[in-house]
């Protein structure tokens, strides 16, 4: 029966192309262990969005290496929104957004909607309104025509602590 496969045939097939797979997995060096996170230098972003927005943009200066910047965007549409994401030395997630629309939507948004809890941290010379969310905690500053916010998955300590890192800067 010249021409026809057997089931034989395939799987004989399948078992060359498993060992083939298999050594590669072996032989060509991977890490586990790796952090696939990977961070983003902002400086050229904040020079840019300082230059553009009509308020001082936040940026951290003097924040441990530890810190890693994971994500930086200037919207000039979409409000003149600023963002900048970092991962904090234990993992957790704190994002800085500056906007000058300052609803109530806005806010729900960046703080995948925490709610105020009335409270203040005082930052600095600078009290903050502690938002508190099933998923991200916030603190909230309200200045006028527009609003800075430090949110994410990291305690209020480390929220407080990249607060205390930033220079609002306009025009550079």
């Amino acid at each position: 029966m010249k021409g026809k496969q057997t089931v034989w045939d395939m799987v004989r097939s399948l078992g060359v192309i498993g060992i083939i797979v298999a050594g590669i997995y072996l032989f060509i060096p991977h890490d586990d262990q790796a952090d696939p996170t990977q961070t983003v230098d902002y400086r050229v972003e904040t020079l840019t969005a300082r230059r553009a927005a009509p308020y001082p943009v936040a940026a951290p200066e003097g924040l441990p290496a530890q810190w890693r910047a994971t994500s930086v965007t200037y919207e000039r549409k979409n409000a003149n929104a600023w963002h900048l994401g970092f991962l904090d030395p234990g993992k957790q997630y704190v994002a800085v957004e500056q906007s000058t629309d300052t609803s109530a939507k806005y806010l729900g948004k960046v703080t995948q909607q925490a709610k105020p809890t009335g409270q203040t941290q005082q930052v600095g010379d600078v009290a903050w309104e502690r938002w508190d969310g099933e998923k991200y905690d916030a603190l909230v500053r309200q200045e006028q025509g527009y609003v800075t916010v430090v949110t994410g998955t990291a305690s209020f300590e480390q929220l407080g602590a990249m607060a205390a890192a930033l220079e609002f800067k306009q025009g550079t």
